[in-house]
């Protein structure tokens, strides 16, 4: 898609006097004047709408439709975020009438279905990730994170303890500091080793009683695997914290290994990243919170439960609760989708779905290789992550690199995260692209990289083929637009 081709007019510059698109019936109630009835709250002139026909309309929102990117249309290998396809069938069953049109307040009698499904999820979940209990509470995994800290304070409050250091390995997830800091717990950033994963002597020295709980990525915001796990979680248990286990990665471990038998406490769920729920934006998602038995007495209320008939209802009874986390048991039509995933592949689908995307960062690393700095070159996860390194001597970046990928018809990946590797390039393929479209992305990719050195101008002033060119992003955050001037 050019500049050229792309109707990318606003909808104002189409407006002509006396056009419309929509024939209205005659009024059948007394007309009122507006202005003599609401006064000062009365419109002092024309709302300026603009006034266009019927075609005009639609073709301005489908043109706006074809500038957006979408998993959808082509790959997206964002790293860490996970952006992979969501398969029609989740669709199918969370538009399910007695999905869709179920009532949030309606009662346990009328949902036994939906209660049922929850149920059903909260145990697979359990038993994919080697825990006691899940939470489906949470809207996103941030919130999942915020969830499993309240409960971590919980638990240590019930004993009577106050302890107030989180430990967090650089090589974390960029989220936990914050969930920390909003529990009102004191955040100990350390460096992992030079294998990019955390070392037991590493972590030894930071050890006391005032240690409530290490977070840990598993694997890591490098695509790596913890392999001290079980011995990083026996220090912490021996003076009485917990560890909680960042869950955003787990695809690269489905029915390879469970967090819960490497020593996690509790951990938090992506369902969007691992179980093919859409992205949330922070609100519409799930992100539900795994949990041992010994925490499970400190998980938000109310919970789904069976009694002796086998029915199911909502149990608020939990006296060491943190409480409700929103109005209602979570976001109902996500857990449909995730639950739809599950039952669809099974045990040896989910196991499958980890092999395949730990080989598609691999073979991608492999295809890197030769034109790209690896700052940990050896096999990774799920993710595989390449710096600028080479590119120092042509003046191009990293971020040139991200938005010369757009001409060729690619999202870029994350760029400069983690903060560990200095002008990063983060790249997650995920299970569900083919081999042909890794083959053609490590083509661009590669092919950039040669560009950076014969025509670095033109990297630098790319995209060239988008319908808006490089913003001036410094600009847009000390003096943002945030309406639009309608004359």
């Amino acid at each position: 898609m050019t500049p050229a081709t792309w109707d990318g007019q606003l909808i104002f510059e189409r407006s002509r006097p006396g056009r419309s698109g929509a024939s209205l019936p005659a009024l059948d109630v007394p007309p009122i004047d507006a202005r003599a009835r609401y006064g000062a709250l009365a419109r002092k002139r024309s709302a300026g709408l603009p006034e266009v026909s019927e075609p005009e309309v639609v073709r301005h929102y489908i043109n706006l439709s074809h500038a957006n990117y979408a998993i959808d249309r082509a790959m997206v290998p964002l790293g860490s975020c996970s952006m992979k396809y969501n398969p029609k069938v989740n669709e199918w069953a969370a538009r399910l009438d007695g999905f869709a049109l179920a009532h949030p307040l309606a009662s346990a009698e009328a949902t036994q279905g939906a209660l049922e499904v929850m149920y059903r999820l909260e145990r697979a979940l359990a038993e994919i990730c080697g825990m006691d209990e899940v939470s489906l509470h949470p809207a996103a995994g941030a919130q999942g994170e915020l969830t499993a800290l309240k409960m971590i304070r919980a638990a240590h409050q019930a004993q009577g303890r106050s302890p107030k250091r989180v430990l967090i390995p650089e090589s974390a997830h960029g989220t936990n500091a914050a969930s920390c800091v909003l529990n009102g717990f004191e955040i100990v950033p350390f460096r992992a080793g030079e294998r990019g994963i955390v070392e037991p002597e590493a972590l030894a020295p930071l050890l006391g009683d005032d240690v409530a709980a290490l977070m840990l990525t598993n694997p890591n915001t490098l695509g790596l695997f913890e392999s001290h796990l079980p011995t990083l979680a026996e220090l912490v248990h021996g003076c009485g914290g917990f560890v909680f286990g960042d869950g955003a990665n787990l695809n690269a471990l489905l029915g390879k290994t469970r967090p819960g038998d490497l020593g996690i406490d509790i951990m938090q769920f992506n369902l969007h990243k691992t179980f093919t729920t859409p992205h949330g934006g922070g609100g519409p998602g799930c992100g539900p919170v795994a949990f041992k038995s010994r925490l499970a007495a400190f998980a938000p209320v109310p919970v789904v439960a069976q009694d002796a008939a086998g029915h199911f209802f909502l149990d608020a009874h939990r006296p060491q609760s943190v409480g409700r986390l929103r109005g209602f048991a979570g976001n109902f039509a996500m857990m449909v989708r995730a639950y739809a995933y599950i039952r669809e592949l099974g045990a040896e689908g989910l196991r499958g779905v980890a092999e395949a995307a730990v080989l598609n960062a691999n073979y991608l690393r492999v295809l890197l290789e030769a034109c790209w700095h690896q700052p940990f070159p050896r096999a990774c996860m799920h993710e595989v992550v390449l710096s600028d390194k080479y590119l120092k001597e042509t003046g191009c970046s990293t971020l040139d690199i991200a938005k010369g990928l757009i001409d060729y018809g690619f999202h870029p990946p994350t760029v400069y995260f983690p903060l560990v590797v200095k002008g990063a390039l983060l790249i997650e393929p995920t299970e569900t692209e083919s081999r042909e479209t890794l083959e053609r992305f490590a083509a661009v990719l590669n092919a950039l990289a040669d560009e950076a050195s014969s025509a670095p101008q033109k990297l630098k002033d790319a995209p060239h083929q988008a319908p808006l060119r490089r913003l001036d992003e410094t600009r847009a955050a000390r003096q943002p637009k945030l309406r639009a001037s309608l004359g």
